[in-house]
């Protein structure tokens, strides 16, 4: 399934397929602080994030994978990125940044909901794994706030070398409901 014509819109969010009409954006609000508590890396160059656009591209295209790009649905503000990735299989797992002038807003919580409701309706899987270092509290809220159960601690070294100290949550399907 070709993913590169997926929009998700919210209340107050579009979540748009990454394109390379993005990078700069991207690019530019995809710190190192950002980056804290995350297995990425920031890019330092703008190639970095054109590759990986590409990659994310080629994943959506054979229907691995979804990434998109966040923004404020009224004045086309860019918020942040996002995706799921991982969609091949029963566990997918769902991964969001928001720039920093964004924090506080719950945006992020926003648009990782409107993730799981696309993936609720679109695939059949086990649960939602959603990975976070422990002192990521935003990110634990969020996953807390759709469900997500704790299954498993573990230490993990990220793409910049730092040790996270990961918890993992599983988030379940909604039920179905037949009236």
């Amino acid at each position: 399934m070709n993913l590169l014509n997926v929009l998700i819109e919210t209340e107050r969010l579009k979540l748009i397929p990454t394109s390379e009409k993005f990078a700069e954006d991207i690019f530019r609000e995809f710190t190192e602080e950002i980056t804290t508590f995350m297995y990425p890396k920031f890019p330092k160059k703008i190639d970095e994030t054109l590759s990986f656009i590409k990659l994310s591209r080629e994943k959506m295209e054979k229907g691995e994978q979804l990434q998109v790009a966040i923004f404020h649905r009224t004045t086309g503000e860019f918020i942040g990125h996002g995706g799921v990735t991982k969609l091949d299989t029963n566990t997918p797992e769902p991964g969001i940044w928001i720039k920093k002038e964004a924090h506080g807003k719950k945006y992020g919580r926003e648009a990782v909901k409107a993730l799981k409701e696309w993936v609720d309706k679109n695939y059949k899987y086990k649960y939602i794994m959603y990975p976070v270092d422990k002192r990521n509290l935003a990110s634990r809220k969020i996953a807390e706030f759709l469900g997500g159960v704790t299954k498993n601690e573990f230490k993990k070294k990220n793409a910049s070398g730092k040790v996270l100290d990961m918890v993992e949550y599983r988030i379940y399907p909604l039920p179905i409901v037949v009236r």
